[in-house]
């Protein structure tokens, strides 16, 4: 293990985040009601990822677009009906994954503490233990206590989730809308150390981006060797099939190379190189740079994340499977 990591389990063990409090959240909110909560969710996830590497960028995901609309409540994993489109119908959801782990992690809570603990806590411990796993430990403090919503718009989804074409304005408002900051928004960011990114959301910026109908057409802020070699693998504008990695250095490390990509113009998305167009964000990109203030200042953006509007005391229900509302 690097000695800025190490620095950073140490800060973590020493200092902790366990004083911070978001509303009514709080750590170990099930420590009396399901006492083993938190360990059986580690121990589903940590098995599912041991044998599926794709998994701690799709739970990373989904915890942000959950929380983005609405709120943490949970309402991303709710299944449409023949009367409402859900959050998993919008655009931005489609290409999620993971939902079929969440289920089975919820049927064994209902089977050890039935109607206790939230679909929205298990979203957020998901995420957290997942990307966890690379480390053995937890690299995050998750509080709980969510309760979930009983209320998902497709509509909402597309409203709400910031979409990879944003420009900074857009980011830094959208951002805004949720209580997060600047420095939220270039944090949480890092977050596309991990994952794939679809060919049709970049690939305006190979082919087009002027709209001159021109092949030749790049985005002049991206890196020209990258887009050569991204033109190699999206070989037209309307390819939704093909994928790539975020992060090609490690893209299954939770790491903070996404600060140095960006750096070297090779961000994949409109909105990663919007970050180097505003200075209070570029400050905060080369702070990141530095592996040890990346996951000291991540771990406090995503926990400033996973408070939003979040339904706790009596608002909300529990519902007995993540994807339909109670009766």
């Amino acid at each position: 293990m690097n000695t800025n990591l190490s620095s950073f389990f140490t800060f973590i063990a020493v200092f902790g985040l366990l004083g911070v409090c978001h509303g009514q959240l709080r750590m170990h909110f099930y420590e009396e009601s399901c006492p083993h909560a938190e360990e059986i969710v580690k121990e589903i996830i940590w098995n599912r990822v041991a044998s599926n590497s794709t998994l701690p960028a799709k739970f990373l995901r989904m915890h942000f677009h959950d929380c983005f609309v609405r709120g943490c409540d949970g309402s991303v994993l709710i299944d449409s009906t023949p009367n409402n489109q859900a959050e998993k119908a919008a655009i931005p959801n489609l290409s999620l994954g993971g939902f079929d782990v969440i289920d089975e992690v919820k049927t064994e809570l209902e089977k050890t503490c039935p109607g206790v603990v939230s679909c929205a806590d298990i979203v957020a411990l998901a995420a957290r233990d997942s990307v966890s796993y690379q480390f053995q430990r937890p690299i995050w403090d998750v509080l709980t206590g969510r309760r979930d919503g009983i209320i998902s718009r497709q509509s909402e989804a597309l409203a709400n989730i910031p979409t990879p074409f944003f420009n900074f304005t857009t980011l830094k408002q959208s951002f805004a809308n949720k209580s997060l900051t600047v420095h939220d928004l270039v944090v949480l960011s890092g977050g596309h150390t991990i994952g794939v990114g679809h060919c049709n959301f970049f690939s305006n910026r190979l082919y087009n981006f002027t709209g001159k109908n021109d092949e030749n057409d790049e985005d002049p802020s991206l890196n020209s060797t990258y887009a050569a070699f991204l033109k190699t693998q999206c070989k037209s504008l309307s390819n939704n099939v093909t994928f790539v990695p975020m992060d090609p250095g490690s893209p299954l490390s939770f790491d903070n190379n996404y600060f140095n990509i960006l750096k070297q113009k090779e961000g994949l998305f409109q909105s990663d190189a919007a970050l180097l167009t505003d200075s209070e964000a570029t400050y905060n990109v080369n702070e990141l740079l530095n592996s040890q203030n990346f996951f000291t200042e991540f771990a406090q953006s995503i926990m400033r994340m996973g408070a939003i509007q979040v339904l706790t005391g009596s608002s909300g229900d529990i519902r007995k499977k993540c994807s339909v509302v109670n009766p």
